[in-house]
């Protein structure tokens, strides 16, 4: 199974769990791996299962399913003007630069961070790029930038990172299970099958009511 390093706060625990309650005599090699990398290994047989980020939409090898839906949220250093405030404007961060993943790790996921930047009538200036969530996350609290993340971010806990909701936006992002279509493993068709039961601790919607 290859997972996004963010999915460990959300859907790959209750998943773990349950599988392995049903099925204690499978073995699970879990894969820490970005959106890109889970696409070849799926394509090159190396992983069987992908849990990703913003899957893309013209595989035609490969069966995505939805399993979880988020807002996005405003990531910013405690010392940021914006901080004090509960909710911010996108358009309020035209003038700070911004720490992002690369756009190689995760085409579609970064690409609809540009076009929300966009709409609100920005380009986002990139002042550092980071592989994983936790790390954008290190890099804007010592000051770096601010940046756009899924809400599910807020439960990585930094003394000088504030998590904000994003006034007026309807946007999400969305987490899917991938496997190849033509793939006949009963281990495969079990593990899809899991994910597709409520699983514990993993809300279909994830809320960013909450101020951190």
């Amino acid at each position: 199974i290859g997972f996004a390093g963010s999915l460990a706060l959300t859907v790959l625990p209750g998943l773990l769990r349950t599988f392995r309650q049903r099925f204690p005599g499978v073995h699970l090699d879990i894969r820490e791996m970005t959106t890109a990398p889970q696409i070849a290994a799926l394509h090159d047989k190396t992983i069987d299962i992908g849990l990703l980020r913003e899957p893309p939409a013209d595989e035609a090898e490969l069966g995505f399913r939805t399993v979880l839906s988020e807002p996005f949220v405003a990531v910013l250093p405690t010392t940021h003007p914006l901080a004090v405030q509960r909710t911010v404007r996108l358009a309020q961060l035209s003038d700070s630069p911004f720490v992002l993943l690369p756009r190689t790790v995760g085409p579609q996921l970064y690409d609809q961070i540009a076009g929300l930047c966009t709409e609100a009538g920005f380009t986002p200036r990139i002042a550092q790029h980071a592989v994983e969530w936790q790390t954008v996350c290190a890099l804007v609290e010592t000051g770096l930038g601010v940046s756009l993340a899924p809400a599910s971010i807020r439960r990585i806990r930094l003394k000088g990172v504030a998590f904000r909701r994003i006034e007026s936006s309807k946007a999400r992002t969305r987490v899917a299970v991938g496997w190849r279509k033509d793939d006949e493993s009963p281990l495969v068709a079990n593990l899809l099958a899991t994910v597709g039961r409520d699983l514990p601790d993993t809300p279909r919607k994830v809320r960013a009511s909450a101020v951190i």
